[in-house]
Order: C-alpha cells, then sequence, then structure tokens
C-alpha cells in the first residue's frame, strides 16, 4: 500500500479565523505585502457566496511541541502548529475582511479590504464613496463578524436606511433581504478542503507537493522556507527583515536614519542572507535551513536545544547585519568602487554578498573601516565586473566563505590579504588584455564591462567628453534623474547606415558610446566623426584634449579609421582605462 504524507481534513472559516487569530495557524503574510487586488477579494467572496469551491489549502505541521514558545518574546507568544505553503492569499483576505484587519499594500501604505453587498440581487463590490452613499448597498460586510449581535444591528440599520431612501418596505421583501445577509454572514460555516502535510515531511517534498497541486505555476525556495521557519520560532527577527526592506525604500520622514540608499533596496530574502551567511558561513541555503531545525549535520539528530542555539547565533548575526552604522559605512566601498547608484549596478547579488564579507571583515577579524573600505572596494569590483556570483551564486560564495576558514579570529592582515590574492587571481594579464576588451564587444546597457568602465571614469575623476563637467557629477542619483547625460554613438547610426552598417548590435557597440551632456549629443545629431570631430579639437586646449581622449579611449585619428578597425582599438583602450582605475583603488 502507497504510503501518504498527508491527511485530508476540512475546516469551517471560523474555525480557521479563530485559529489564526489563537496562533496555532500560522499567517506570516499578514505583515507583508498584499499582491491580490481588492477585485479579486471580491470575487472570492462571490464565488464562495454562491457555494463555488475555491481551491484547497495546503497546510504544514511544524513539529512545535505542545505548548512551545517562540524564541526572543519572554514565553509570551506560542510557536503555531501549523504553516500555510499554499493558500496565503486567500486566508488573508478572508481574516482581513472578517476581522477588519488592516493589510500592507505593495507600496507598503496599510489598509483595510472594503467590500460592500446588494442583499437585492446578491451581488458584491469594491466599496468607495458613491457605493457608500447608496442605501441599497451594505457599504462593508466586514460590520457581520464585528461582534456578537453586530449583524442584526447591521440588519437593523440597513433595513432602516433604505425604507428611508424607498418608502415603508413591505414585510416579504424585508424577510427577503435579511435572508440574503444571513447567508453572507453564515460564509463563517464555508467549509475548507486542507491537505495537512506532516512534520516529518523535508522542505524538497514540500515544495514538490506544492508545484504539483499549484496551478499557477509558482515555486517555492529555500528562503521561503527558512522565512516560514522564522515565522514559527523568531517572528520578530522575520519582520525585522521586512523592516529594514521595507524602510530603504524611500528616505524617513524627517530625515531620520534609515536603510535607504541609491545602490539597492534589499528584499527580506537578500538581508536573509547576508544573515545567515555571516552567522553560519554558509551560503547553501539548503544547509542553513537544516541547521536552524536544530538538525545536527553528522548524525541527523533533530533537537529543540540545538535549534534555540542556532537562532540564538542567527539572531547575534541578524542585528549586526542589519545596524544602519555598519549599512551605510559598507555602502561607502559601492561609491569608492566608481559606483554611483542602482543605474551602475547588474548585480544585487555581488552587493549582497560583499556585504556579507565586509562584516565579516569587520566583526570577525576586527579589519578598520578605513582599510576595510579599499580592500571591499576592490573586491565588489572584481565580482561585478566579472560576473563572479551569475553562475552557481551560492556554491561560488561558499567557496569564497572557505577560505576564511583557517584564519584566527582577529586576523585582520590574514583577511585582507586572503581576498586581496583572489582579486588578484582573478584579473590576471588575459583577463585584461584578451577577456575585457572581448566583453566589451556587447551591447547590453547594462553590461558589468561598460559598467566597469562607468566606474573607472569615476575613480579617475574624469571628464565628460566636450565638457569641463566631471562624469561623476552627472552619474550623481539627483542629478542622473534629470535629463543631464546620453551615451552617444561617436559614429552615428545614420552615418553607419549611410556606410553600409545596419547590424544593431554592430552600431550600439559599448565601443561605439560615449558620455556627453544631452545637448552636445543634440548639436552632432547624425554628421560623420571625420566633420564634427576636427570642430570639438579646436575648442579644446592640447593638455584637456588628451586627457579626455585617454579617458573616453580615443585612439589617435579615430575619426577617419575604419569603423571594424575602431571597434576593436577602443574596446583595448578601454580595457586599460579600467585597469588603471583599478589599479588606482590598489
Amino acid at each position: 500500500m502507497a504510503v501518504t504524507l498527508f491527511k485530508d481534513t476540512t475546516y469551517s472559516l471560523s474555525t480557521l479565523i479563530e485559529e489564526i487569530r489563537r496562533g496555532e495557524i500560522a499567517l506570516p503574510d499578514i505583515q507583508r505585502p498584499f499582491v491580490w487586488s481588492t477585485a479579486k477579494v471580491r470575487d472570492l467572496f462571490d464565488s464562495m457566496y454562491k457555494g463555488f469551491p475555491v481551491g484547497y489549502l495546503l497546510f504544514w505541521a511544524t513539529g512545535a511541541e505542545s505548548g512551545a514558545r517562540q524564541i526572543g518574546v519572554d514565553g509570551k507568544q506560542a510557536a503555531p502548529r501549523l504553516l500555510i505553503v499554499d493558500g496565503q492569499q486567500r486566508l488573508t483576505s478572508l481574516y482581513a475582511v472578517l476581522t477588519a484587519h488592516k493589510i500592507l499594500r505593495e507600496d507598503y501604505t496599510e489598509s483595510r479590504i472594503s467590500l460592500a453587498f446588494r442583499p437585492s440581487d446578491a451581488r458584491f463590490e469594491v466599496s468607495d464613496a458613491a457605493i457608500e452613499r447608496s442605501s441599497d448597498f451594505l457599504p462593508s460586510i466586514s460590520v457581520l463578524w464585528d461582534a456578537e449581535g453586530s449583524r442584526r444591528q447591521a440588519v437593523r440599520s440597513f433595513l432602516k436606511r433604505l425604507g428611508a431612501h424607498r418608502g415603508a418596505l413591505s414585510d416579504e421583501e424585508a424577510d427577503r433581504l435579511e435572508d440574503a445577509i444571513d447567508r453572507l454572514y453564515d460564509l463563517r460555516n464555508y467549509p475548507f478542503k486542507v491537505v495537512e502535510l506532516g512534520p516529518e515531511v523535508d522542505e524538497e517534498q514540500v515544495a514538490e507537493v506544492f508545484v504539483r497541486i499549484n496551478s499557477e505555476g509558482v515555486t517555492l525556495n529555500q528562503a521561503d522556507f527558512i522565512l516560514t521557519l522564522m515565522s514559527v520560532f523568531w517572528e520578530k527577527g522575520r519582520r525585522q527583515l521586512e523592516e529594514f526592506s521595507r524602510a530603504s525604500k524611500q528616505p524617513s520622514a524627517g530625515g531620520s536614519a534609515s536603510p535607504f540608499n541609491h545602490f539597492i533596496q534589499p528584499q527580506p530574502d537578500q538581508l536573509l542572507r547576508v544573515g545567515v551567511a555571516l552567522a553560519f558561513r554558509r551560503a547553501v541555503l539548503k544547509h542553513v535551513y537544516s541547521i536552524l531545525r536544530g538538525k545536527d549535520l553528522d548524525t541527523g539528530i533533530i533537537t529543540p536545544e540545538r535549534r534555540e542555539q542556532q537562532f540564538d547565533t542567527l539572531r547575534e548575526a541578524q542585528e549586526y547585519s542589519l545596524d544602519l552604522l555598519n549599512w551605510h559605512e559598507y555602502l561607502k566601498c559601492l561609491a569608492r568602487a566608481g559606483f554611483r547608484s542602482s543605474r551602475m549596478i547588474s548585480s544585487q547579488t555581488a552587493v549582497v554578498y560583499t556585504y556579507v564579507l565586509w562584516l565579516t571583515g569587520r566583526r570577525d577579524y576586527g579589519v578598520s573601516r578605513a582599510r576595510l573600505r579599499d580592500v571591499m572596494a576592490r573586491w565588489f569590483f572584481m565580482a561585478h565586473t566579472t560576473s563572479r556570483y551569475s553562475s552557481s551564486p551560492e556554491s561560488t560564495f561558499e567557496n569564497d566563505l572557505a577560505r576564511l576558514r583557517n584564519l584566527e579570529p582577529g586576523d585582520s592582515d590574514g583577511f585582507c590579504t586572503t581576498l586581496d590574492r583572489t582579486v588578484s587571481d582573478t584579473f590576471t594579464s588575459d583577463f585584461w588584455t584578451i577577456t575585457l576588451p572581448n566583453e566589451l564587444g556587447s551591447s547590453a546597457s547594462k553590461s558589468p564591462s561598460l559598467l566597469a568602465h562607468l566606474a573607472a571614469l569615476n575613480i579617475l575623476d574624469a571628464d565628460v567628453l566636450f565638457s569641463r563637467m566631471k562624469v561623476r557629477e552627472l552619474l550623481e542619483p539627483a542629478v542622473a534623474s534629470m535629463k543631464g547625460l546620453d551615451r552617444h554613438h561617436l559614429f552615428p547610426r545614420a552615418y553607419l547606415k549611410r556606410v553600409g552598417v545596419s547590424d544593431t548590435k554592430q552600431v550600439n557597440q559599448i565601443a561605439n558610446m560615449a558620455l556627453l551632456e544631452w545637448w552636445e549629443n543634440i548639436d552632432i545629431s547624425d554628421a560623420a566623426p571625420a566633420d564634427y570631430w576636427p570642430e570639438y579639437e579646436r575648442r579644446m586646449d592640447a593638455d584637456r584634449l588628451a586627457a579626455q581622449m585617454h579617458w573616453h579611449a580615443l585612439p589617435p585619428g579615430w575619426h577617419e579609421m575604419l569603423y571594424p578597425q575602431f571597434l576593436d582599438q577602443r574596446r583595448r583602450l578601454m580595457a586599460a582605462v579600467v585597469r588603471e582605475a583599478f589599479q588606482r583603488l590598489a
């Protein structure tokens, strides 16, 4: 006989709401951005009212002992017995409507889901000003379940209001309208089919079950499971991640300290990766999940004592990683590396993993902030330019962490030397003379090689071409959001078409683009390089012309070259400029 991993059961809606209220069923999404539209919530209630099925719910037993408490809440909050794996949006909708609980929208504003009901034809609508004025509608169905006796009061108020508008209602009509409202109220008894997976089922099996029964093709990852585990045993920690993420989206009111910055607005799962990597020197989250469950990776035995110890370790690391002084000190490393904003960053993973190394160097090896800034600027420049974490990022970073394993705590010299050795081993002579010039053959607007050249121009304090403005000045976020800087075709598109070059990848190749102030771009328009360049040469003195040609990698006599020859020579010169800037970091 086949072994089943689940049991099939039925819950009434009121039981689900009560279990969520008591904390027996964990509904972490009630504190996370709610992605359903109010119209979709309306349609859910309409389907239930008509008696249609609205899908299974998938729960996973946590294995929390009876009476177990969450970590770090002074024994006041029980660990939930069940986790919601599939059906969180439905249950969030139902809980929010039946309890009038506020939900968090995607823009991090709080609001209530307000649904109206017209008893005359059992029509649900999203409440608005017009519906609230209409006597035909019960403006908010949440009042029906507000408290004992609230349904009767809501019915009386509705009938009185309708009668005042339309005149006295017949007993038959009043009964019919009241029956419709009673039927809505009785949705609290609506049955939900629930699949409960046992605590012995591991996360890989849960993910497979979820995919097999979920019609929307959503997949679960290891970060989802760890965040869920935090909801069970350390909900405060999960909320800290979500609050930090939310606060990073926009400057704080009044200018107080906040995580907001122009480089990255981290998601909770990215912040989670930072905390667990710092805590356990692990990047592969599958291992971290097992560790946090309290599992001994050698014996396979799970104990509550080990689980509490591991969460204590994570708590300490997370508090350090979310410290605003550490966060903003780290971001200075990105500026030191020549990066100015998220527009110059193609790999958020590189930002996240470099932060782990910054925290590790500061906390575990005692590297001074000043020295760490230079070491991590070089590391980030290397990791971002080479797309170090684009393929198998977890495994790659776990190997990076492993290089530090034999160092003694407090060995700041060893930490810095280990990282610099990896950078040197990556940035070989062949990288600068072969690999990077070849990668500059791309036409991608966020190519790491292009962004490395922009960062190099910032490091070298280069002028914008044909201008006395600095590249770094026009790439600052406050300026870059305005029309101040353009990437211009040195060989204009229309000119290339006239000489028989029409392939878009060739025309838009990185080596054919240079930074100009936008009005210069307009002035040049479609003129041939041989026509517009001599005029610009005459405008500049010899020293400034030589400096700008160097920074912007323009070969001597470039304006009279054949296009393929120009691209080849400029790619090599751009790579040389990037190398020069990186050496300035060293």
